[in-house]
């Protein structure tokens, strides 16, 4: 679904701007209300939901993705400490193991905190839609 996937860039693009989710919501839904037709939205919502992890580890890597990555890039610095002080190459494959799973991690729970934000647009356009409906 290229829809989908259009949706979930535009959410990364807001998400590298220093705002509240707010103000993030509000460019966002702006956004998608001009270029998807609400069915598509209903859709995709149903899509995301149905696609977003529900277990400890992923809600916690959304939340804190950086918290979680830091013992990573920590292990990461003291083998390149350990690897260049006692001149060992095994601490540098260390170095790149420890490393590519501290950016794994963080980008992983940057696509769930840009599915989560596109989830929340949705939400707040339907909302405005039935509160339109019910004046």
């Amino acid at each position: 679904m290229a829809q989908l996937e259009r949706l979930i860039l535009m959410a990364e693009d807001e998400l590298t701007q220093y705002s509240t989710d707010a103000r993030k919501i509000e460019k966002l839904r702006q956004k998608i209300g001009i270029s998807v037709p609400l069915a598509e939205q209903r859709q995709i919502k149903e899509t995301l939901l149905a696609e977003m992890p529900t277990d400890t580890l992923s809600q916690l890597v959304e939340k804190q993705r950086q918290t979680v990555a830091l013992p990573f890039w920590g292990i990461a610095g003291l083998g390149l400490l350990l690897g260049i002080s006692f001149s060992q190459p095994f601490d540098f494959a260390i170095v790149a193991a420890a490393g590519f799973a501290a950016f794994k991690i963080q980008q992983w729970g940057w696509k769930l905190q840009a599915k989560r934000l596109v989830i929340q647009t949705l939400e707040d356009i339907e909302e405005r839609i039935q509160q339109a409906t019910a004046k």
